[in-house]
């Protein structure tokens, strides 16, 4: 997989209890464009894209790349979760060459609150704990949002350190490997 490791990419799909984590397709497209357009989505993202902007834009089979999971429900989109190194110009390392695996997700919005977003991490960070193990990973939120903070903990991440970036607070935590009560390490995996 560019850029995280040797492992190769994509690799067969994740499935869960009730969730799929798989590479992306065409039919994913106007659900890609709905997360990215979603005012509620944006809230803690930089905003909304406009949907015009979107459209021209966003290719026939969007977000086909390495680290890329399409969280599929019901045989529907619902949300993305992403796996990428973090950029060693941006603030919050855990190692001194920086370049982590860093999580990252967004659900549309009638996904929220039903677990999947812990379910589907806790599905991603076993596969890459399968893939890469003893990479730490690691996962940026802005302190303002109470709903990431409560997953991270739920995913057996501990704050490192807080600082400002894109004019907010940001907070910081990496991952124990460890995520109680959630099936980590199985996960549903072929």
């Amino acid at each position: 997989m560019t850029g995280l490791g040797p492992e190769a990419w994509p690799p067969a799909p994740i499935k869960t209890e009730r969730l799929v984590l798989r590479e992306s397709e065409a039919r994913d497209r106007a659900a890609f464009i709905e997360l990215f357009a979603s005012p509620e989505v944006g809230v803690y993202v930089g905003g909304p894209r406009p949907r015009d902007e979107l459209e021209r834009a966003v290719p026939e089979v969007p977000g086909r790349r390495p680290g890329l999971f399409v969280i599929e429900f019901d045989g529907a989109m619902i949300g993305m979760i992403t796996l990428d190194r973090r950029d060693a110009e941006r603030p919050g390392h855990v190692r001194p060459d920086a370049g982590e695996a860093e999580l990252g997700y967004m659900f549309l919005p009638e996904a929220w609150g039903c677990g999947y977003a812990a379910e589907a991490g806790a599905a991603a960070l076993g596969w890459f704990a399968d893939a890469l193990p003893g990479e730490p990973v690691v996962l940026c939120t802005q302190s303002a949002n109470d709903r990431a903070l409560r997953l991270a903990a739920k995913l057996g991440f501990t704050e490192v350190e807080r600082f400002e970036e894109y004019g907010a607070e940001q907070w910081f935590g990496v991952w124990s490997g460890v995520a109680v009560g959630l099936g980590a390490s199985s996960a549903g995996r072929p």
